[in-house]
């Protein structure tokens, strides 16, 4: 979960406080990725150039342009809680068009994160730039497609790795397209890779090295804590402020996906 906070982190202060332009954030970003996830697959088995998809590496790269291109205008807290908000409740839905059948419980969770995503967004002195949430809204439907799609993965990281690989090219591509607009400076460039190959590459590595010992729930509530933790990174590191708006909506959001997905296994 550190390392899924640390990408919001790390992205947000590259930003901030370097040259570095989100096309090329991106760009970087994936191709150190890349570069960590096939050693990683490499180093217990021969890295298998086949293992992913193009439509997974598609939804990958979605999801990292737009994260970029949000975190322009979103602070760090902001941007991990629209985030995590859209993943889960892309996940949910999915679910309920497969013939999920939601009980009273889920579908009041599900009204009360809802409410929390409108209230976050809605009109007001401290509401975050609406352009800069839309992006982080795609951002999370896109990570919550990848992920759908990485279900039941016989090599989760052969298969990541595989779709980061195909991803790479076409963040080199944004970055072509943006060519005249692009810009970069030694820390921005070190904040990027920090984010592809640790965050990442590595994050996703433990993540789904931990997996196995997790129950379905465990897993599913445990990223609550990402929001939590990225806004206090953002307070630390990048002198971000708290505000009422953003504690009651990240209570409701959070509260809201918690109570869907533990009533999920109640009787």
């Amino acid at each position: 979960m550190l390392a899924f906070a640390a990408n919001s982190l790390l992205c947000r202060l590259a930003l901030k406080h370097t040259t570095i332009d989100p096309a090329s954030f991106t760009a970087i970003r994936l191709a150190s990725g890349a570069l960590t996830l096939w050693l990683i697959a490499g180093a217990h088995m021969k890295p298998r150039l086949t293992a992913g998809t193009w439509p997974s590496a598609l939804a990958l790269f979605a999801y990292a342009a737009a994260f970029s291109f949000a975190y322009v205008t979103l602070e760090a807290g902001i941007g991990a809680l629209l985030l995590f908000g859209a993943v889960q409740a892309t996940m949910i839905f999915a679910g309920l068009r497969a013939g999920e059948r939601l009980g009273p419980w889920q579908m009041a969770g599900l009204a009360l994160a809802l409410a929390g995503l409108a209230y976050l967004v809605s009109p007001g002195l401290s509401a975050p730039p609406l352009f800069g949430s839309a992006l982080m809204v795609a951002a999370g439907i896109a990570w919550g497609i990848y992920s759908l799609r990485g279900r039941g993965s016989l090599d989760p990281i052969a298969t990541t790795a595989g779709n980061f690989l195909r991803a790479a090219p076409l963040g080199m591509g944004l970055g072509l397209a943006a060519l005249p607009w692009l810009q970069a400076d030694l820390p921005g460039i070190g904040y990027a890779v920090l984010s592809g190959a640790l965050a990442s590459g590595a994050g996703y590595a433990v993540w789904y090295a931990a997996l196995p010992g997790l129950s379905a729930t465990r897993a599913a509530t445990v990223q609550l804590s990402v929001p939590a933790i990225a806004a206090a990174g953002g307070v630390i590191l990048l002198e971000e402020m708290i505000t009422p708006r953003l504690v009651l909506a990240t209570a409701a959001i959070l509260g809201g996906i918690a109570l869907v997905i533990l009533s999920r296994h109640r009787p």
